[in-house]
């Protein structure tokens, strides 16, 4: 069960989060979710989760890794919300956490009462649409909000006129 929603109370708008991963797809869940955003005077979400299982060494080269993992997910989300800034003019909020992803993307939802709307990309690759994508169709990461999945193979264009 997920806590109330705030956006309807004042000082609230509603927030569309978007994860970003070194998936192909994530740059089109992005772009939508930037301009959903735009069109409906909310904000943006940015989300990278930096997956744990990577830090099971000794303690010294763990925190490198550790450090470095930090530094790839802020890269990573500066490159996305300088791309929102210059072509949708809106100021994403950043995010990292650590963990597996489904549990950290539910967290944020409980934690941050104005993320209505999760905005996910299915790829369209021989493997599958996408990790996300595929545990909301087998209801294993079914999250307590709107989910909306955006096709990989939408143009800027046709992102534009939908959203």
């Amino acid at each position: 069960m997920v806590s109330k929603r705030l956006i309807r109370e004042a000082g609230h708008r509603r927030k569309f989060l978007a994860i970003i991963d070194d998936t192909p797809e994530c740059e089109r869940a992005v772009a939508y979710a930037a301009r959903r955003a735009q069109a409906t005077s909310g904000a943006l979400v940015l989300l990278f989760v930096i997956e744990p299982g990577d830090f099971q060494h000794w303690l010294g080269v763990e925190q490198i890794m550790r450090e470095e993992s930090t530094a790839t997910a802020n890269a990573a989300l500066d490159t996305h919300a300088t791309k929102v800034r210059e072509t949708v003019g809106i100021e994403p909020e950043l995010v990292v956490r650590e963990g597996a992803s489904a549990d950290e993307i539910h967290k944020l939802i409980e934690e941050d009462q104005d993320i209505a709307i999760l905005v996910l990309a299915a790829g369209s690759s021989k493997e599958g649409p996408g990790p996300l994508v595929s545990s909301i169709a087998g209801k294993t990461a079914a999250f307590p909000i709107p989910v909306t999945v955006v096709p990989q193979n939408l143009s800027d264009e046709e992102i534009e006129s939908l959203a």
